[in-house]
């Protein structure tokens, strides 16, 4: 890969872990704003249940409040309802995944969920040589049937996470670092499921984590295998919420 081709590739990075993260800030948003609704909903109870107790003087303010709070108890009611529906979407791709990719477990493949998204972990060595950036045989059967399931889940986007142990890695060409090498084999990753296995590439996020996202901190030979992996996180598109909280 050529010096300028290299740039081109991290400038495109660049501008996609911009997106990821103007994505997950506006998750958070939908977080609080959901909590507030919450609490505002409380507040606006005990306010109606103090001013029934003095009627004949506020039957008028009561009235009002009143109505506020239906609205909001069916607001609070409509996006705790989608907020159930995708927790339970999860669970079904969760269920689908592990059906279809149960022959790689041995080979160190897990889907598990957490926070209401689907995580599928793939060991290093079920996808790369050491230090290398092709994806084998094996790996491109993994990700061929991972594929299978992902494009018949349109509403699904998926970040791509790169992450190696904290072993300094041998200058490799364009690989200078354990930065370069996580973020090339999410991209390797990337490139496989869009160009042969036709997801859509809007959907997919490329992002490299480097030694810095550990799963076991011990300074061990297990530990370290444990550590470099790519990460496939999978989670619902959210506009729908976003129009309930507007």
């Amino acid at each position: 890969m050529s010096p300028k081709a290299y740039q081109a590739m991290l400038n495109v990075q660049d501008s996609l872990n911009q997106g990821w993260r103007t994505a997950q800030i506006k998750n958070d948003n939908l977080e609080d704003e959901l909590a507030k609704l919450r609490a505002d909903t409380a507040s606006l109870g005990r306010r109606l249940a103090s001013l029934e107790e003095n009627l004949s003087s506020s039957s008028s303010e009561a009235k009002k409040l009143a109505a506020n709070l239906a609205e909001r108890e069916e607001r609070l009611k409509e996006v705790e309802d989608v907020l159930r529906k995708r927790e339970e979407a999860g669970n079904q791709l969760k269920d689908k995944l592990q059906r279809a990719l149960l022959g790689f477990k041995e080979s160190g493949l897990t889907v598990d969920m957490r926070e209401g998204k689907v995580y599928v972990l793939l060991a290093d060595k079920l996808l790369f040589s050491s230090g290398s950036i092709i994806i084998d045989q094996r790996g491109k059967q993994a990700l061929a049937e991972l594929a299978k399931v992902l494009n018949t889940q349109p509403e699904i986007n998926m970040a791509v996470e790169g992450h190696t142990d904290n072993q300094k890695v041998r200058s490799l060409g364009q690989i200078k670092d354990n930065w370069d090498l996580s973020v090339l084999r999410s991209t390797s990753v990337v490139r496989y499921l869009t160009e042969e296995e036709g997801i859509d590439p809007k959907r997919l996020i490329a992002t490299g984590k480097g030694e810095f996202t550990p799963v076991d901190t011990a300074d061990t030979p297990e530990a370290r295998s444990a550590n470099r992996r790519i990460e496939i996180v999978l989670s619902p598109k959210l506009d729908e919420l976003y129009e309930l909280i507007k």
